[in-house]
């Protein structure tokens, strides 16, 4: 695959921050790999946020409203994302659980029902955490129109699964990309 300039900078910055390949690791999915991305060595850091950025604002849909996905793992690429757009943009994040105080609900930050959103992660495995932001922003009225994560080590599986909900889904990267292999 060619990979524009960007991905190439994020490629670098996950490989000299973030990326461990001493395994074994327990992956959140519960499964088992020789590697480990820890995404938010680069979604946290100045320089990599921009990087992030400038990756997701090559292939966000035109017609997003609002960026965002679960947190804590979205958070940083949904701010990056919406501060380095060059239109009306907004971040949002979905708490694992409603609050019971404040305005409560599992949605913070600037979103409305009927607005258009894009689900954004770090790395993928199952599918399932993005799978779960999609259905929470469903409930509240919330189309989502695209979801772009910046590794997809799901071989498909994720995809597959977003698209039971009609979400196509955008992969930054592969792990071949990052040379590791699953």
């Amino acid at each position: 695959m060619n990979l524009s300039r960007n991905q190439i900078d994020l490629v670098e910055h996950l490989r000299a921050n973030g990326l461990y390949t001493e395994g074994p690791y327990r992956l959140s999915s519960g499964i088992e790999s020789s590697w480990y991305l820890d995404g938010r060595q680069t979604t946290f850091d100045g320089a990599g946020a921009r990087i992030v950025a400038a990756c997701v604002l090559e292939v966000l849909s035109d017609d997003a409203d609002v960026v965002g996905g679960m947190t804590m793992g979205a958070d940083p690429i949904a701010v990056a994302t919406a501060a380095l757009a060059d239109r009306p943009l907004r971040a949002f994040s979905v708490r694992k659980e409603a609050k019971g105080h404040g305005t409560g609900g599992r949605l913070v930050g600037p979103i409305v029902a009927g607005d258009r959103a894009v689900v954004v992660e770090d790395t993928v495995t199952t599918g399932g955490s993005m799978f779960e932001a999609v259905a929470a922003l469903h409930q509240e009225g919330v189309t989502v129109i695209q979801a772009i994560v910046l590794v997809d080590r799901s071989n498909g599986a994720a995809a597959k699964l977003l698209r039971t909900v009609d979400v196509p889904l955008t992969s930054l990267l592969t792990p071949e990309e990052l040379g590791v292999t699953q």
